[in-house]
């Protein structure tokens, strides 16, 4: 079996949190999906996607029943995870948190932010799926909220965004443009000029940095662009541009198991 090498971040490893934010590496889908699809709405091969999973639950000594994701539907909506889920059971929802150590919840993404959070000193750790919709609309702050009432307390919270569609790649129109500043004014500090009238180029990571900073926690990107590097993660928008059928879906996962 390849070695699946997730990215790690220092600030949830030092903390004694088993995560990672995986890439393509070490997985068995072929052609547009190759390498490590996790994605259960992609029209890959589906005993290849639930051996990928598989392999990612196993980096956390887990079985695949336990490796939590969501439908994701872009929304600012949150569930906890109390037990594994029945199979077939997936609520649309964009983020997940748990005291459960036997758990292991994960966001799957191609392009947008996954976001990693944890609060070792109260055992509750969460994931967040933060695209410009999810993130402008409140997913991030009300994955702390559901931090809170299960016991964690936003001081003691770290998040760590993973690979995510950097500015120099992310161009966006008018309409986009226009929405965002209407929010409010200072978000023109994440938008640049592009070569297009009109369009701008927008910085995500650095949006949802701020956004969870605002919200009292302790947050930074790892730093990897996901359209860059297409030997390590699939990108939704890469694949539009080159006029692909689908794209694969990479997995960001945490527990607070052993």
């Amino acid at each position: 079996m390849n070695s699946l090498a997730p990215i790690q971040s220092e600030r949830l490893s030092d903390r004694g949190v088993k995560h990672g934010f995986f890439t393509r590496n070490g997985g068995v889908s072929k052609g547009i999906y190759a390498g490590l699809n996790v994605g259960l709405g992609s029209d890959d091969e589906r005993t290849d996607v639930l051996e990928n999973r598989s392999r990612v639950a196993a980096q956390f000594g887990k079985s695949a029943d336990h490796l939590i994701s969501p439908y994701q539907v872009h929304s600012p909506d949150v569930v906890e995870v109390r037990e594994p889920w029945e199979e077939g059971h997936r609520p649309k929802v964009d983020a997940l948190v748990t005291r459960n150590p036997d758990v292991v919840i994960g966001i799957l993404t191609a392009d947008c932010g996954p976001v990693l959070f944890a609060d070792t000193e109260n055992g509750v750790v969460g994931a967040a799926h933060a695209g410009w919709k999810g993130a402008t609309g409140g997913v991030l702050d009300n994955t702390v909220s559901a931090m809170e009432t299960i016991g964690a307390e936003r001081e003691h919270i770290v998040a760590v965004l993973g690979p995510t569609i950097s500015q120099e790649n992310y161009e966006v129109g008018p309409e986009f443009v226009e929405r965002l500043i209407d929010i409010h004014p200072d978000n023109k500090d994440y938008l640049i000029g592009s070569e297009k009238p009109g369009h701008a180029m927008f910085d995500l990571p650095a949006y949802v940095v701020a956004r969870l900073t605002i919200a009292g926690v302790k947050a930074a990107w790892t730093e990897h662009c996901t359209y860059a590097s297409e030997e390590q993660f699939f990108s939704y928008r890469r694949t539009t541009h080159k006029k692909e059928a689908d794209y694969g879906r990479q997995i960001s996962a945490i527990s607070l198991g052993a």
